[in-house]
């Protein structure tokens, strides 16, 4: 039984992950995505009575289910905060044998209409991973100009009705405040034209708002130098990202560090390149039998990588 089946909760890629992690009975390992913990068990099982296991998440719900399954095993450290901090938190600075990060919003997120993720689910206009920190979604689009929405919707939602959305959002706040996600979904469905696709008109609108109110890009640019800085040599970073700019930042990072950039006959020769990564393997994606079990791992890219050297 994977560790996490009585949770009722299945971990994306799974066995890949801890195939990438090569986790080390006496290592310390660092999950700065919680969620329910089924990663975390994975790796737990493999460590020895040396071994330390760390874990990071923003959202209250995960850190209340992290202390309600791991007190009482001294392997274990919980911080309430986004993996962008990592390199703040003291337990971090002896070096880090791995870091597993599992991107975007967690299934208990969406599954609980509270939280105001899912266009399919009416509930308050949140979508804050953490909710006791900045703004929400609805105080968002209550004081945001039409081009900034306009701009959110394209960049991080690739939304090419984007300026048609934002125009219908501003004119609608006019007469009455937008508080719940029923609200903006039927909205945003009744401005786009009918397309032959099957994925509901307001997908790409939610998950944009929800990328900038998280402050998702920027936190896993910082979150992946913190990780650099974290791992010990020989350690391994393993992420796994469910859309194309999260994995396009992802893939950015690990080459940059592992490969020579392209040179250029005009310009004098460059010092010589000496990489700090090493990429392991090629991206992955889930097989045919997880994606039938869990939708949500159709879109799943994992990309594993080493560290070679220290900066100098």
């Amino acid at each position: 039984m994977r560790p996490d089946a009585q949770a009722g909760h299945l971990p994306v890629m799974f066995a890949q992950c801890m195939e990438g992690l090569q986790v080390k009975e006496d290592g310390t390992y660092l999950d700065g995505t919680l969620g329910r913990g089924g990663h975390a068990r994975g790796v737990l099982e493999q460590l020895g009575p040396g071994g330390r296991l760390l874990l990071m998440d923003k959202d209250p719900e995960a850190i209340a289910h992290a202390h309600a399954v791991f007190d009482g095993d001294a392997r274990v450290s919980v911080y309430r905060g986004s993996f962008a901090q990592m390199a703040q938190w003291d337990a971090t600075a002896q070096g880090l044998d791995g870091v597993l990060l599992d991107l975007g919003v967690s299934s208990p997120q969406l599954d609980v209409a509270e939280r105001g993720f899912s266009f399919g689910k009416d509930g308050p206009l949140d979508m804050r991973m953490d909710p006791d920190a900045g703004e929400s979604a609805a105080q968002w689009l209550a004081r945001a100009e039409e081009t900034e929405i306009a701009d959110v919707l394209f960049h991080y939602g690739d939304e090419r009705m984007n300026r048609r959305i934002a125009r219908a959002i501003v004119a609608r706040r006019a007469e009455t405040p937008l508080t719940r996600t029923a609200q903006l979904a039927e909205l945003i469905s009744s401005v786009m034209p009918r397309g032959k696709d099957k994925i509901h008109p307001a997908t790409r609108s939610f998950q944009a708002i929800r990328i900038h109110i998280n402050r998702e890009l920027s936190d896993l640019e910082t979150g992946l130098d913190a990780a650099l800085s974290r791992l010990k040599v020989g350690g391994r970073l393993a992420v796994v990202s469910f859309h194309s700019l999260e994995d396009r930042i992802v893939k950015r990072f690990i080459a940059g560090h592992a490969k020579a950039p392209a040179g250029n006959r005009r310009l004098p020769v460059a010092q010589d390149f000496e990489p700090m990564l090493k990429i392991i393997g090629e991206a992955m994606r889930a097989d045919e039998q997880e994606t039938q079990a869990n939708p949500r791992a159709r879109s799943a890219v994992l990309r594993v990588a080493e560290k070679l050297r220290e900066d100098a």
